[in-house]
């Protein structure tokens, strides 16, 4: 049974004490079949599950469908920036106080797109687990409270996937984007490459198996209209509070990390001295701060944090933290346009880097694009979909990309989405 549009349910709230992991909690939600879609989202400190759907909103190339209750479905043509067809669609939420959920495609930031751009849910149950307690509100509480009692953690024996494949064809892609560097069409571009999973895959299950072995910025677990997806983004595309403070935190440059402490000290010295890796991410930080002074009081616009290291999974980041205040008449949704897609996702400049990766690519869909959580307060969370599996109609697959800059060597490039599709590609379970 699924738990699905209700209009005449009373919410509920209960609050419990929780012993169970809080992984554990998510993925026996997950697997539980009470739901039909769901989005599982982590910040730090803090795991939510949203299940089932309230309301929903769909932006396609063509039209934005809009579903709230009591309402019939609505579908309207929508054109100027996508950004304000969310925004406007939620601003005709009949729910006084709601949570959003779903993701962005990375096609959100293409001039002429193609194809589903965002899909997201407001649900019918929420359950958000902090510090030892279990927060459940709106349907099925009481159900769900049940599934939480016998949380455990999930079973399942990754069949690892070989990275190595497909060599030859992303060295060309970067040989051609380094030529084209050179002609002076753009400074940067992240190149990426997709990866085929040979066998249907169990998705929550290689979440779970993930999850244990990574340390992202979020993580994310979904099943929205067919499409599933478990990441482990390493990297803020950009948060916004109710009081207007907006974060962004660009990654760029790239070395292994897991190999042991002597080693993993070195390939960081690399890492830190390398000037390739230092200039990418310094051009990353300076393009962000740009985009925040588009939406922001540029006396509030600041950088903290400059060139740390980060350490993601099977690999480790320069990071650093961009952040800004609001300016008057601005929006989260403002926020979010401007800082997509991450810059350390897609190039620079932006407009230049993605008409390249749409030629040299094609469609990528959710990858690079963002695991968003927005809400009536004003507050917006969003992840870049990095480090993930994905999994449609019967096939899976993983993607992974670096970025391209004048030093780019095919070679190293290749090694560079080998290491960070080994943050998901050893945990693939088979179902």
């Amino acid at each position: 049974m699924s738990i699905g549009l209700r209009t005449d349910a009373k919410p509920t709230e209960l609050v419990l004490e929780c012993a169970a992991e809080p992984l554990a909690v998510m993925a026996r939600l997950a697997g539980s079949g009470l739901f039909g879609d769901y989005v599982v989202y982590e910040r730090p400190g803090s795991w939510t599950f949203a299940g089932g759907t309230l309301g929903e909103v769909v932006l396609d190339a063509d039209a934005v469908h809009v579903r709230w209750p009591g309402l019939p479905l609505a579908a309207r043509p929508w054109s100027g920036r996508p950004a304000d067809a969310l925004r406007e669609a939620f601003a005709g939420s009949p729910i006084p106080a709601w949570n959003a959920y779903g993701w962005i495609a990375f096609e959100f930031a293409v001039p002429r797109p193609t194809g589903r751009l965002a899909h997201l849910i407001v649900p019918c149950t929420e359950v958000r687990v902090a510090d030892g307690r279990a927060r459940i509100t709106g349907e099925g509480a009481e159900r769900v409270a049940g599934l939480l009692a016998d949380a455990a953690p999930v079973a399942g024996v990754p069949s690892p996937v070989d990275v190595r494949v497909d060599g030859d064809a992303y060295r060309a892609k970067v040989a051609a984007a380094v030529a084209e560097i050179h002609e002076g069409r753009y400074q940067k571009v992240i190149v990426s490459r997709r990866l085929d999973v040979p066998h249907s895959v169990d998705v929550v299950a290689t979440y779970a198996r993930g999850r244990e072995a990574n340390t992202p910025a979020r993580s994310f677990l979904l099943d929205l209209g067919g499409l599933q997806a478990a990441g482990f983004s390493p990297e803020v595309l950009a948060t916004v509070d109710a009081d207007g403070r907006v974060m962004t935190q660009p990654l760029a440059g790239t070395r292994a990390f897991g190999a042991g402490a002597e080693a993993d000290a070195r390939t960081r010295r690399e890492l830190e001295n390398d000037p390739k890796e230092v200039f990418e991410h310094a051009v990353s930080v300076r393009t962000s701060l740009e985009e925040l002074h588009r939406v922001c009081d540029p006396a509030t616009v600041q950088v903290t944090d400059f060139m740390t290291v980060k350490e993601r999974g099977s690999v480790q980041h320069l990071g650093s933290r961009a952040s800004g205040v609001l300016a008057p008449g601005r929006s989260p949704w403002d926020a979010l346009d401007a800082l997509f897609p991450g810059v350390t996702a897609s190039g620079i400049p932006k407009p230049d880097a993605v008409e390249a990766i749409t030629r040299l690519e094609g469609r990528r869909g959710m990858y690079s694009g963002a695991v968003v959580t927005a809400s009536h307060d004003g507050a917006l969370d969003s992840a870049l979909v990095l480090r993930a599996l994905y999994s449609e109609d019967g096939r899976a697959w993983l993607r992974a990309g670096a970025g391209i800059v004048s030093a780019s060597t095919p070679d190293r490039e290749y090694e560079e989405t080998c290491e960070k599709l080994s943050s998901i590609a050893p945990y693939v379970v088979p179902r």
